[in-house]
């Protein structure tokens, strides 16, 4: 380790703040294992760390291997040799996005990249849009500000498969940083044309269709207050919303500018009250009928609707997805536009009420594993089999939300025309989302979801999490909370029909649930807690004992 080190140091010249920062660690061995141990882990997400220096965080270095890896795949590969490149308003998304366009251009790939930062789902859409054989989004989505990240699209605008990101990385690992990667000068390249800016006309034709999905509610009398949360959403929402016809939009200043330290929410996460602390505020001042706010990359979009007793009340991601997928059904039947067979997409992490509510409306209700791209999978399987009108939504319960095929990605920009259409409707009717989500409550079952998470910092934390899951694996537990544990369901053995995962699912009678699953992105242990109640009080109380009982797990474990 101490001679990667050292070479780290001779070598990382083309970047002084990271010479400065080994430096700086040279007497501190914890600090310099924990820059080196490892590479920085590419997978179907691509690349996500703390920025810094070393082969266990994000910089030039780690971007520039990993696009040698990506040209080397697709120089050997039939895909087209072209590349769309977007970034956020994370700190170096604008380096990051030149290094790999000079990567790329260096192994004469076409880099077509954004000339300002954009929604990662306009990134998945220019995919397409430009007939590309791959996509970069430079973006670590609701991470905290010291991370960055570089996500890998296929030519279809989804995420990378497996066996792709497989490819990728063993051109990765035959590549050093220094010496094995090509590397073009940037204005030259852009010169002959292997660099080339992604006109307007591209990011407008996005923004249209995502116009062209609306069930066409008037939304003139919706006021709304909205928040970027200091990333790239502020553009394309703003023109989404203008040519759906909101007149009273206000957005939150001090979240309005991009801004990569997210000054005011150190966790810029819709999923997290904090992170909408500062929209809640001037809601209490203008009192709107919807506050939305999407995070860094505009992939996700949270929401908070009046309480009805002065105060604004945030909807959970699984609630949105609800309230959505019944608006949708409802709409769709009244107006005659609901396809023969429709179909829905969840993940196995999402909340059981969606099965509910599509059996209702007689909509095939498909489960994947967790990952959007997953759910966009299911689209262009659709789309191979000559129907992709039979796709009507997808969602998650990490507040992602997607309602037509024209990315294969959660979409943020879609989810904020869907709020506020949903809120429009019911508006209409004197009700808000609050009072809709109550009535599906009394309707299908008093549904409660939670989340743990357990982090595991550093190497010995990763080796830590590793034995935790082996042993739930190996000697799972008969009862949880007291209730039998009916069925363990082990996604990595392959019998799921899913591809082979690293998680656990056990099923409890009274149709409760606890799935664990190791992050993908993070050095962290989620648990996913599901019950159903007959009353609302009841189905709090089933959670907070599943809560319990969960973390008592992880702790005798």
């Amino acid at each position: 380790m101490n001679t990667v080190y050292q070479r780290w140091l001779e070598r990382a010249a083309d970047d002084s703040g990271l010479v400065r920062e080994l430096e700086e660690i040279r007497d501190d061995p914890a600090a310099v294992s924990d820059r080196f141990y490892r590479d920085l882990a590419f997978g179907t997400g691509g690349l996500r760390g703390v920025i810094g220096a070393g082969t266990n965080r994000m910089n030039i270095y780690t971007i520039r291997r990993a696009t040698q890896g990506l040209a080397d795949y697709l120089n050997a590969s039939g895909l087209p040799k072209a590349v769309a490149i977007a970034h956020d308003s994370r700190i170096k998304g604008g380096l990051f996005s030149r290094e790999a366009a000079r990567v790329l251009a260096a192994n004469g790939i076409t880099a077509w990249v954004y000339p300002r930062l954009e929604p990662t789902p306009a990134l998945s859409w220019a995919v397409r849009y430009l007939k590309c054989g791959a996509g970069i989004c430079v973006t670590a989505s609701h991470n905290p500000a010291q991370y960055n990240g570089y996500k890998v699209y296929g030519a279809d605008g989804c995420q990378i498969t497996p066996e792709a990101a497989d490819r990728v990385l063993s051109y990765m690992e035959q590549t050093d940083c220094f010496d094995g990667v090509k590397l073009a000068d940037y204005e030259q390249a852009v010169q002959n044309g292997m660099i080339r800016e992604i006109e307007d006309g591209c990011l407008d034709a996005f923004v249209d269709a995502v116009l062209a999905l609306r069930p066409g509610n008037d939304v003139s009398r919706l006021k709304l207050v909205y928040t970027p949360l200091n990333g790239s959403g502020l553009e394309c929402v703003k023109k989404l919303l203008e040519k759906m016809g909101v007149r009273e939009l206000i957005t939150v200043p001090s979240q309005e500018r991009p801004d990569g330290n997210f000054p005011t929410c150190p966790y810029p996460n819709p999923e997290i009250r904090e992170a909408m602390e500062e929209g809640l505020r001037l809601c209490g001042q203008v009192r709107p009928d919807l506050l939305l706010g999407t995070d860094p990359d505009c992939d996700r979009m949270g929401a908070a609707v009046p309480d009805g007793m002065g105060g604004y009340r945030l909807i959970s991601g699984n609630e949105m997805g609800v309230l959505l997928l019944d608006y949708l059904c409802r709409t769709r039947l009244e107006r005659g536009t609901m396809p023969e067979k429709p179909v829905a997409v969840s993940t196995i992490v999402s909340t059981d009420m969606a099965a509910s509510v599509a059996a209702h409306y007689g909509v095939e209700l498909r489960r994947t594993l967790t990952g959007f791209k997953y759910i966009g999978e299911q689209i262009g399987l659709l789309e191979a089999e000559g129907h992709p009108e039979r796709f009507i939504f997808g969602f998650e319960e990490s507040y992602g939300y997607l309602s037509g095929p024209h990315v294969r990605d959660k979409d943020a920009v879609n989810a904020v025309m869907l709020a506020c259409e949903c809120a429009a409707w019911y508006a209409a009717q004197g009700k808000t989302l609050l009072d809709a989500m109550k009535g599906l409550y009394g309707q299908f079952g008093y549904y409660r979801n939670g989340l743990l998470s357990r982090e595991f910092p550093g190497e010995d934390g990763m080796k830590a999490m590793n034995r935790l899951t082996a042993a739930l694996r190996t000697a799972p537990p008969a009862e949880i909370a007291g209730r039998e544990v009916l069925e363990t369901v082990d996604y990595l053995g392959g019998s799921t029909g899913l591809i082979p995962s690293d998680v656990l699912e056990f099923r409890m009678d009274g149709g409760a649930k606890l799935i664990v699953r190791p992050s993908g992105t993070e050095p962290k242990l989620k648990l996913y807690l599901s019950v159903r109640g007959e009353s609302e009080a009841q189905a709090e109380a089933d959670l907070a004992e599943l809560s319990a009982a969960a973390d008592r797990l992880m702790v005798n474990r």
